[in-house]
């Protein structure tokens, strides 16, 4: 009789798709016997991407504008390979990984793809996996405060185990429901490393005296510096750095135009057998933020979306006749396109007491005309109100939008009154008398900021509040914001202006320094109080308390619960203060690109903005019909 394994074998390659011709980008290399056929290069059971989707052609080049050498990390969002990963529908499926399984929301084992390598040729284990726990991230000196906040539940870091070389498993005491959106997300948990690669720079593992003039020559101060530099997957600023994503990154800053060039070994064919991605290269250009659009207009991006607004929509329209693209607009899915971010962490004690001080927050809300934003800017086809969840999500409940958010001058002015700010010439001032004079800090990479500040500017001048915007560079910004300099600052809302009650509701709470309102506060979380600052206000603590609930969790209908009760403070408390969401992202796409959606939801996470759309099935063909 034949072995179960063995049929279990024959049933899995008879569901394979037959394997097709080589990729024409490698040919020569795999003739030369300089990289091994494409039946060795996949896995064993490699991911079909089987879903109703063209299949197309091998070649070309994916040009795109980006506005810094960092953003070189774009390969990996938009790449978007991942252990797990949204699809369409924004369910979390396998992706790198063969399968999963999740008992009690706290036992999570996972499964490699047999014969899955990394973009060296070397074989990608659980070894990558035990590595990274126990090497990096239980290394005091690569991880002083220790692994990840997720990989925490209850406090308590789960217990790992090897379980073969294909198999690993995390067990926690208590659910984590964090863990698999972490995985999943634009800038994901890596919880991996290329072993193979990096122990030749680990203390523990490689020669200490030629790691230590490594470093020396890298400018760094030591071995860990030098590994930590070195390791970063998601930063994708280190070509010899082996990847499981689509693309390969192949130099280094500084440089005004990075390469990306297939990787020969990535796990996934189209429903022929052919492996992806269907483009050999993704060239990104770096220039001036400002000329990006000029650039898009004048056609020297095949797809082009980070950098472009919705007011850049009319200028890259008219583009159309004159260039070979079109224009496509996609839903955005954040809480508010921008919004408002009062810091309550801010070092000047005047303006702290102020800015915690309810009334103010509730003030200034009051004092913002978003229907006169929403016209002028976004020609009203917005959704006014505060950066909480939207209409589409099932946790939505329109008091949440509305709260605070209807403009009333007379309000928002009585409740300044009340505070004690006191109006002379027209303005008020603070409680140690100087001018109540709010510098708004904005990363100043879009007009559109400034646009909607001089709004802002002439309803809160009605209420004796004068407003000046202060653009930064992006990195200058969050600097002075963690510092403490920062009074307010705009950015974008809240990501995830869809969820349902599975996902996480981080972001409504001070878990990370990333959010602008609470930056200390978040800090003291991710670090588990070896930085930042305990939470002193009441509101948010209970925010933070549900939120650790939620982690806890075992039941939908728990964290339903607790999703609401989070949503009714958080816009009750107008922690950050939101303008207009649903706003239309414009994508400029080639008119030879095949397979990107026309229409689709553009957000960072859940969604990678053009990730979850799997831009590895993207190709171009010859002619300019448009079709899509």
């Amino acid at each position: 009789m034949i072995g179960r394994a063995v049929v279990a074998l024959l049933v899995a390659f008879l569901a394979m798709p037959a394997l097709a011709e080589e990729v024409t980008w490698l040919a020569e290399r795999v003739a030369a016997g300089d990289l091994p056929p494409l039946h060795e290069r996949l896995p064993d059971e490699p991911l079909v991407v089987d879903d109703g989707r063209a299949t197309g052609d091998y070649g070309g080049d994916w040009n795109m504008l980006i506005s810094r050498a960092k953003d070189t990390r774009i390969l990996v969002v938009f790449g978007y390979a991942r252990l797990v990963g949204y699809d369409a529908s924004f369910s979390l499926v396998p992706d790198i990984l063969d399968s999963f399984t999740v008992e009690d929301g706290r036992i999570f084992t996972f499964r490699l793809r047999r014969g899955h390598r990394w973009s060296d040729g070397h074989p990608f284990t659980s070894e990558d996996f035990r590595y990274w726990w126990e090497d990096v991230a239980g290394n005091p000196e690569l991880s002083p405060s220790g692994p990840p906040t997720v990989m925490r539940a209850g406090g308590v870091l789960p217990l790992f185990e090897v379980i073969s070389d294909e198999v690993v498993r995390y067990t926690w005491p208590t659910p984590n429901p964090d863990f698999l959106p972490a995985l999943a997300g634009a800038a994901p948990l890596f919880i991996y490393r290329p072993a193979h690669y990096m122990k030749q720079f680990h203390v523990d593992h490689g020669d200490s005296q030629a790691i230590a003039r490594q470093a020396a020559e890298a400018g760094k101060p030591g071995w860990a510096s030098l590994h930590n530099a070195l390791d970063n997957l998601y930063r994708f600023d280190n070509p010899d750095l082996p990847t499981l994503q689509p693309w390969t990154i192949t130099n280094e800053a500084p440089a005004q135009r990075f390469i990306g060039e297939r990787n020969a070994f990535y796990h996934k064919v189209d429903a022929r057998g052919r492996q992806l991605p269907y483009m050999d290269r993704v060239v990104m250009t770096v220039v001036d933020s400002k000329l990006i659009p000029l650039k898009t207009w004048a056609g020297e991006a095949d797809l082009q979306v980070r950098g472009l607004a919705f007011n850049d929509y009319t200028f890259l329209k008219e583009g159309e006749e004159h260039n070979d693209y079109r224009v496509r607009l996609w839903q955005t899915a954040r809480g508010s396109q921008l919004a408002l971010y009062p810091n309550l962490n801010v070092a000047d004690p005047v303006w702290r007491r102020v800015l915690r001080d309810l009334r103010f927050r509730r003030a200034l809300s009051l004092a913002i005309n978003r229907r006169e934003i929403n016209q002028v800017i976004y020609f009203g086809l917005g959704l006014e109100g505060q950066n909480t969840v939207l209409p589409a999500s099932p946790l939505y409940r329109a008091e949440f939008r509305d709260a605070w958010a209807r403009f009333d001058l007379e309000k928002a002015n009585r409740l300044l009154d009340d505070m004690g700010l006191v109006v002379e010439d027209g303005m008020r001032l603070l409680p140690d008398g100087r001018p109540l004079e709010v510098i708004v800090e904005t990363a100043g990479e879009n007009p559109e900021e400034t646009d909607i500040l001089e709004l802002i500017h002439d309803s809160w001048a009605a209420a004796g509040i004068k407003l000046y915007p202060k653009p930064l560079q992006r990195e200058v910004l969050r600097n002075r914001i963690f510092a403490g300099k920062t009074v307010m600052a705009m950015w974008f809302g809240n990501e995830n202006g869809v969820p349902v009650a599975d996902m996480s509701p981080g972001e409504f709470a001070p878990t990370t320094q990333q959010l602008l309102m609470w930056p200390r506060w978040g800090q003291y979380h991710e670090t588990s109080g070896a930085a930042g600052e305990p939470i002193d206000m009441e509101a948010p603590r209970r925010l933070m308390d549900l939120y650790l609930a939620w982690r806890k969790s075992r039941t939908v209908d728990e964290r339903r619960t607790i999703w609401e009760e989070m949503l009714e403070l958080y816009c009750d408390g107008v922690y950050s203060i939101g303008l207009v969401a649903g706003i239309l992202q414009p994508l400029a796409v080639s008119n030879r690109m095949r397979n990107v959606p026309e229409e689709a939801i553009y957000n960072w996470d859940p969604g990678a903005q053009l990730g979850v759309w799997q831009p590895d099935t993207f190709f171009f063909v010859d002619g300019d019909d448009g079709r899509p």
